[in-house]
């Protein structure tokens, strides 16, 4: 692009010294030419004086006549108006050309400002109106800082009554424009996490519209996903339902529960602090939307006494242990999902829906120590306190029950086992009772057996009859069985 010279410009600020330069050296040459002229005059008129006290041929030019001398005269001082026209004319016709090139200096310094203005301001203007619309980037919600706004940006600036993007399923809120060429949605409450969401941006007049009328050529669309909470925040909600050993207390107590819109910061952030069970109790239930996705500030505390020790090392704030595997799996089961303990999107909003109704969990906290110490027992823990023990029997050294602690994932009042022992012979156990397995193919079930407490299955923990029909109530899906 041509470069625009201003008023400011280098070339600008020459053109006066530049005209001054030129005429002081006209100048100059002419008074140089005139101080030539009058000393070669002198240096003439010097000679001829000489001349009259000098040699016989100027004695005798001189005493040639009167008549002589006074043409003489004449025809020296026609020689000098001569030359000093000469000189004048000289000095003219130098003095004309000088300042003529110093106008033509100027002239085209001049017209090439212009031109380069010119041009230049056509050339954005003519940029400006040929940069097309479209879409360049979206910035969908982050896994923090608030409700998930969602931004658009653009290839060139918005007119200030652009239609806006649309997104489905439909969701509260407003969009607006957040700089020139970029448009930002606003929701007014949290969404369910996993949540998708369509945005389209549609093409020609119905989409958006550009500072100088452009729209976008072809519709563009594209599938948000809300991100999930962090881990933490799992396990506070899971807390407050008391699927939990343990309960979130929040460093503050949450505010009132109001529409996010009314209680933002500017940038969609609610005011809403936590959402403690006990201490909205007072106030009010939230909505889905008010419940903060963000993990809040706060500490956990054990709910019961006489914690065992293996339980207590299952737990760690922001870290996925089987203790918070077995509490997702526990609110699935009495939720009527698939219990694998996976974290979709029906599981969060599911949860959700349960912190807003405040569906507790009434049932005790049930908890299996399987000890492998001659005599081989078997404790339920409830509630703080062991409330049963039986003589039990684990796996053989050629089929160890595998050490550790797993939570039950598939339970059979009756079922038939088979398989292979191992020295290759097949078996097949039909009508095996109360049967809960917890890691693989290890379960607690009942088997008979001639004495308890040492080493016998293939990695099943087995109890006399009885006693698997008193521990099968305790150990529902999700409850965790510890092997050590």
């Amino acid at each position: 692009m041509p470069r625009r010279v201003g008023a400011g410009s280098p070339l600008t600020e020459s053109r006066p010294r530049l005209f001054a330069r030129l005429l002081v050296v006209g100048t100059l040459a002419v008074a140089v030419v005139a101080v030539a002229r009058r000393w070669r005059r002198s240096h003439r008129g010097a000679t001829g004086g000489l001349s009259e006290g000098g040699t016989t041929d100027d004695v005798t030019l001189v005493a040639s006549g009167p008549s002589s001398a006074e043409e003489l005269a004449d025809g020296a001082l026609h020689g000098a108006r001569r030359g000093f026209v000469r000189v004048v004319a000289a000095a003219a016709v130098f003095l004309v050309l000088l300042v003529g090139a110093a106008a033509a200096v100027v002239f085209h310094s001049h017209h090439v400002a212009h031109s380069g203005t010119i041009a230049a301001g056509a050339t954005s203007r003519a940029a400006m109106v040929r940069t097309p619309l479209e879409v360049v980037g979206v910035a969908g919600p982050s896994s923090s800082g608030g409700p998930a706004s969602i931004a658009v940006e653009f290839s060139a600036p918005l007119a200030s009554n652009t239609p806006d993007p649309t997104l489905s399923p439909s969701v509260p809120g407003t969009w607006s424009l957040d700089g020139p060429s970029e448009l930002l949605f606003a929701p007014r409450e949290y969404l369910a996490p996993l949540t998708k969401l369509l945005l389209a941006v549609p093409s020609g007049k119905a989409g958006p519209t550009g500072g100088h009328g452009q729209t976008i050529s072809a519709t563009y669309a594209t599938t948000i996903t809300i991100p999930a909470p962090p881990l933490l925040r799992l396990q506070q909600l899971l807390a407050e339902l008391d699927y939990l050993p343990l309960q979130f207390e929040p460093a503050t107590a949450p505010d009132l529960p109001v529409q996010l819109a009314d209680a933002s910061d500017g940038r969609g952030s609610p005011a809403l602090a936590g959402s403690s069970l006990d201490s909205r109790a007072s106030v009010g239930l939230p909505s889905v939307g008010s419940i903060s996705l963000d993990a809040q500030v706060g500490s956990f505390v054990w709910r019961y006494p006489n914690i065992p020790a293996s339980l207590a090392a299952q737990w760690q704030p922001g870290v996925d242990t089987p203790l918070v595997t077995g509490a997702v799996m526990a609110f699935q089961s009495d939720h009527g999902l698939d219990d694998n303990g996976d974290l979709d999107a029906a599981f969060w909003a599911d949860l959700f829906q349960a912190v807003a109704g405040d569906q507790v969990d009434k049932s005790p906290y049930d908890y299996l120590e399987v000890s492998t110490t001659l005599p081989e027992t078997l404790s339920v823990w409830r509630d703080g306190a062991v409330i049963y023990r039986s003589p039990c029997n684990t796996g053989i050294s050629e089929a160890p029950t595998a050490p550790g602690t797993y939570p039950v994932y598939a339970r059979y009042l009756s079922t038939t086992m088979s398989g292979y022992n191992p020295d290759g012979s097949y078996y097949d156990d039909p009508g095996v009772p109360d049967v809960a397995y917890f890691n693989g193919g290890d379960a607690v079930h009942g088997f008979p057996r001639y004495s308890y407490g040492f080493p016998q299955s293939l990695g099943c923990v087995e109890l006399p009859f009885a006693a698997a029909a008193t521990v099968f109530p305790y150990d529902p899906i999700g409850t965790l069985v510890t092997v050590a």
